[in-house]
């Protein structure tokens, strides 16, 4: 079984009770967030290791580790690690696309990571409201206005919709 296929199991596996469940996701949390305080802090940096090492670097597990590899993935420039497939001795790299990360943190509804100061001297505050306001608009469903029987023809034909595109309804 691969490292990806063990984190899954023990976040969203039923071997859990929910109390258990609460206890792992907000140590998750906690570790989490000081690792992106530590690669927010010197975003240029690009961060290589096998899994073991980088797990030892952020001091925490490797199960940990991997849950985070998988959650930064989409985030990453211009490369992808291979989560689907490895184990602890797989080297992985983390350089990450600053606005990507920003973006896929709004998604991801984390804000204690996409409030995290950091960010201050990495995105201006004008450009994380576009990219905030762009990722909630980009789940927002808008219905086109419906046109009534007696409207103008959105065809721009001058008719009324009934008389034109209407017509065959």
């Amino acid at each position: 079984m691969s490292l990806l296929e063990n984190w899954r199991n023990l976040a969203y596996g039923d071997g859990l009770d929910d109390k258990q469940k609460k206890n792992l996701w907000d140590g998750y949390f906690a570790i989490e967030k000081g690792i992106y305080e530590k690669i927010l802090s010197n975003p240029q940096e690009v961060v290589t290791g096998t899994v073991k090492e980088l797990a030892e670097k952020y001091e925490t597990d490797i199960l940990i580790m991997t849950g985070f590899l998988d959650g930064i993935n989409e985030s990453l420039k211009d490369y992808q690690n291979p989560i689907d497939t490895m184990d602890e001795d797989t080297q992985v790299r983390i350089e990450i696309d600053p606005e990507k990360l920003y973006y896929n943190m709004v998604e991801a509804k984390a804000e204690w990571l996409y409030g995290l100061p950091q960010w201050e001297t990495l995105i201006s505050e004008e450009r994380r409201k576009e990219l905030y306001k762009e990722q909630k608009a980009s789940g927002t469903i808008r219905k086109p206005k419906k046109v009534g029987r007696n409207d103008p023809c959105p065809c721009g034909s001058g008719l009324k919709y009934k008389k034109c595109c209407g017509k065959n309804a």
